[in-house]
């Protein structure tokens, strides 16, 4: 069942439960422990308001206070719709693209090559272990690779991908293709 949402009435600085129940109003926007992360607008409903309430458990976990909602100034909030509309265009997909490749190489260094922690001490050092460590990568990428002509090796189909196969639901070519 789908997690309940509550609806933010604009202007009054409330915000109403799936159930009906009405915030006091709300307090913020308060800067969140990251700096990086945006600031959130908080809004409280009290113990009388959702400690009788039949979908409570649904709610908040909470077991002895009443539930508390998040979430973000409206400018950032309609930054947010904007940017997640801008991603479904295919210039966007098509730019992001090439950056997924890039990704797909950093975590490969970083999680199999252990780039994370550098051995030696000093800038210099650090950035040579980083060069040496990019060289191995390429070499035992280009040492899997089939010799020209001929076709790469396919990989063994994953079980999400038998599933579809069971089922006779097609799946497209590419994961990252937005329509195939």
């Amino acid at each position: 069942m789908p997690e309940p949402r509550s609806r933010v009435r604009r202007h009054r600085h409330q915000v109403t439960c799936p159930q009906g129940e009405t915030s006091a109003g709300w307090h913020g926007p308060y800067p969140t422990s990251s700096p990086t992360a945006a600031p959130l607008i908080v809004a409280r409903f009290t113990k009388s308001q959702c400690r009788p309430c039949p979908v409570r458990a649904r709610c908040t976990t909470t077991t002895d206070s009443a539930r508390t909602v998040g979430f973000p100034p409206r400018e950032l909030r309609d930054l947010q719709l904007r940017v997640r509309a801008e991603q479904q265009t295919p210039a966007w997909q098509a730019r992001y693209a090439v950056r997924s490749g890039v990704e797909g190489t950093i975590n490969e260094l970083a999680h199999g090559h252990g780039m994370r922690r550098c051995r030696y001490r000093g800038q210099r050092k650090a950035h040579l272990q980083h060069v040496f460590t990019a060289i191995a990568a390429n070499i035992e990428r280009l040492s899997r690779r089939p010799p020209t002509g001929e076709a790469p090796p396919s990989r063994p189909p994953t079980a999400f991908q038998n599933y579809l196969d069971e089922h006779g639901i097609p799946r497209p070519r590419s994961w990252r293709s937005a329509r195939d």
